[in-house]
């Protein structure tokens, strides 16, 4: 009976929390912010950099904007199926559409990152009765809501890219995955959302330091290897399954699959909830190779959303 059940459900489509998808050209989805009924593009300009609660950086340029969120009124994020810069069609085709809070701000020479907490959540990825029914087959757990579901459902329903993390400090050094960070176009600034219980989290603080790579989706494996470093302790260098290079200030090691990195000087932290947010600025950065198609995070439903309409992502 359950499997019958999953066939009419979802055919033959293997259930994940998460899809691990690649993108060869253009990302499929725009994300616009509605404030006082005024659409603005952000979707190169915001970042999920924290889920408990769920907080957004938005980037706006300075002088770009007439309006801003501030403390007064609520603004909404529209998560759109379409790609058409006008507002109003990428609103009709919204699968997630979130209430936001103004939380807090980090002001820069060339415009403000504004963070944003979820307040609710709209999803319209598929019916609510199927919606309602993978909740309560696969994702229903303790402490887990429906709500809390819908609310990671709408921030996964924008490609989140994977990147590689390296720390060093004197004989201690971390490489891990993550996907709650963002370089902030044409200002020389990058955000990063860290969890409180990584363990490098004091030590990054502590020297200002962090070095972001890109690679390629190819070696998705040994990415989620790393991934087990989070909260733990990596094996020494020699013992990693893969070779090693280190960057040109900083001396961290990165992958030496990695096509490009950057290194950072932290400015400013800030305590979201479950993750603490990093402010910094790129102090150099290196392309090692050609750049290649990444790997990127959305949530199952927006992947099944693309496959009902047969334009879905590919798998990783």
């Amino acid at each position: 009976m359950k499997k019958l059940l999953r066939k009419i459900l979802l055919g033959n489509i293997e259930v994940e929390e998460y899809s691990k998808i690649t993108i060869t050209g253009e990302i499929k989805e725009s994300v616009f912010l509605e404030i006082e009924n005024i659409g603005v593009d952000i979707s190169k300009t915001h970042w999920l950099l924290c889920l408990e609660p769920i907080v957004f950086g938005v980037w706006l340029k300075k002088n770009e904007h007439k309006i801003a969120p501030d403390e007064k009124e609520r603004c909404k994020i529209y998560f759109s199926v379409s790609t058409n810069s006008d507002f109003r069609i990428a609103r009709k085709k919204a699968v997630a559409i979130i209430g936001l809070d103004y939380f807090d701000k980090i002001e820069d020479e060339g415009g403000t990152l504004y963070l944003l907490k979820l307040k609710e959540s709209k999803i319209y990825h598929t019916s609510f009765f199927k919606t309602f029914l993978l909740f309560n087959k696969y994702y229903k757990k303790p402490k887990f809501s429906f709500e809390k579901y819908k609310s990671l459902i709408a921030a996964y329903s924008y490609p989140r890219n994977v990147r590689i993390i390296s720390f060093k400090q004197d004989d201690y050094f971390n490489i891990f995955p993550m996907d709650l960070l963002g370089e902030i176009p044409q200002s020389g600034k990058y955000v990063f959302g860290l969890r409180h219980t990584n363990v490098a989290l004091a030590k990054i603080i502590e020297t200002k330091k962090i070095v972001v790579s890109e690679a390629s989706h190819i070696y998705k494996n040994t990415i989620y290897e790393l991934g087990r470093h989070h909260s733990g302790a990596p094996p020494s260098i020699d013992a990693l399954p893969f070779k090693t290079t280190q960057t040109e200030s900083f001396g961290f090691f990165i992958p030496e699959w990695a096509d490009s990195y950057k290194e950072i000087k932290i400015l400013k932290t800030k305590n979201l909830g479950s993750h603490m947010m990093l402010w910094g600025e790129i102090i150099n950065e290196e392309t090692l190779k050609q750049p290649s198609d990444n790997l990127y995070h959305i949530h199952f439903l927006l992947y099944y959303h693309h496959k009902l309409k047969r334009q879905e992502y590919r798998l990783a």
